[in-house]
């Protein structure tokens, strides 16, 4: 659990904070915890690797930090705490007989938030103590807000990624989880070629939009239960366009992926595809990621026209059209990863929606 998650933001003045006070000599920590434990719950350390120790077991709300200790200095610590996660947001004052200007600035650079010269005062290490925690637990606050809302607009990003999806496939013949099991088969893809976990999981959501432009599809073209006329198929293929194009109005990088997969995903290889012919490598990778796990799921499902084929069917067929329709690099990745493939397949096979 990170610092941010473990802190409590409170505001009862009857629930003491903790202050962690570290110095080498035994006087020095008598006359700060003097100075503070009315008011606070004090831990000591008298040493560097003494501090790091106490700081894992129970993390403070403050550190009062002496320099110069044996084994790591103050400075060597305090770069330490703010190197990790968890301890990164604890203020830490420096607490140190040097009193030049080069040895406040060492601090202010290793991380510290303050720094106080010995022999301290009551008055100003008190007041300097309560200010740094005072804007501590503001800043707390406002990053757990911050973090509350994010949630909130992941999930109405997720929400409207959802009717997207399905609105691109409202009145077509694709029935079922089709996007989201299709999206599932092109995020594996993407892992197995090495893309960065937060990439792959962004093409897996995009890919379900990869047709929002059949929204602007005739129903009478969308639902012919017959061969399409050349010019109803011109009509056709320019979803793709209007897929982009209702896309591209946002500039979210999800909605950018998707974009680019709807506008591409219909292109081939060799360059037959549309909606303007590119050749190879010219294809984004989505794109060519998605087209290869849209045909194999359309392939293996039942459509209203068409009975199921089997998945070593699809992966015929998907074979012999490597290096025309498809990236022959993408097919060999994708059948390498076929059991896992398989895996996605049974998973979504009795699932009705991507929210069960």
């Amino acid at each position: 659990m990170n610092r941010i998650d473990s802190r409590k933001y409170n505001n009862n003045v009857n629930d003491k904070q903790l202050i962690l006070v570290v110095d080498d000599t035994p006087l020095n920590l008598a006359v700060l915890t003097g100075m503070l434990e009315d008011q606070y719950t004090i831990l000591t350390a008298c040493n560097g690797e003494e501090a790091l120790a106490v700081v894992e077991q129970t993390p403070p709300d403050l550190i009062l930090l002496d320099i110069m200790m044996p084994g790591l200095s103050g400075y060597e610590v305090c770069r330490i705490l703010k190197s990790r996660a968890e301890t990164a947001d604890i203020p830490v004052i420096f607490v140190s007989a040097l009193t030049e200007a080069s040895d406040e600035r060492l601090g202010f650079d290793a991380g510290a938030v303050d720094y106080v010269t010995k022999p301290v005062k009551i008055d100003l290490v008190r007041a300097r103590v309560k200010s740094h925690l005072a804007l501590a637990n503001q800043q707390l606050a406002c990053r757990q807000m911050v973090e509350v809302r994010t949630r909130e607009l992941e999930q109405t990003q997720r929400a409207a990624i959802v009717m997207l999806g399905e609105a691109g496939h409202y009145n077509d013949s694709d029935t079922g989880v089709h996007i989201w099991r299709m999206g599932a088969y092109a995020g594996a893809l993407a892992r197995a070629l090495s893309w960065p976990i937060e990439d792959s999981e962004r093409l897996e959501l995009a890919a379900s939009m990869h047709d929002t432009g059949k929204i602007g599809i005739p129903d009478s073209i969308l639902k012919a239960a017959r061969k399409l006329t050349e010019e109803e198929w011109e009509i056709m293929k320019t979803h793709a366009e209007i897929g982009y194009q209702i896309l591209s109005e946002s500039d979210t990088p999800i909605f950018q992926v998707a974009a680019e997969v709807a506008h591409y995903h219909h292109e081939k290889w060799d360059g037959s595809g549309y909606p303007e012919k590119l050749v190879g490598e010219a294809i984004p990778e989505s794109a060519r990621i998605v087209a290869i796990a849209d045909v194999f799921d359309a392939l293996t499902m039942d459509r209203p026209y068409k009975k199921a084929w089997t998945s070593e069917q699809a992966i015929e067929l998907l074979k012999k059209d490597a290096g025309s329709h498809f990236d022959p690099r993408l097919m060999d990745v994708f059948i390498s990863i076929l059991p896992e493939i398989l895996e996605i397949k049974a998973y979504w096979a009795n699932k009705e929606s991507p929210l069960e």
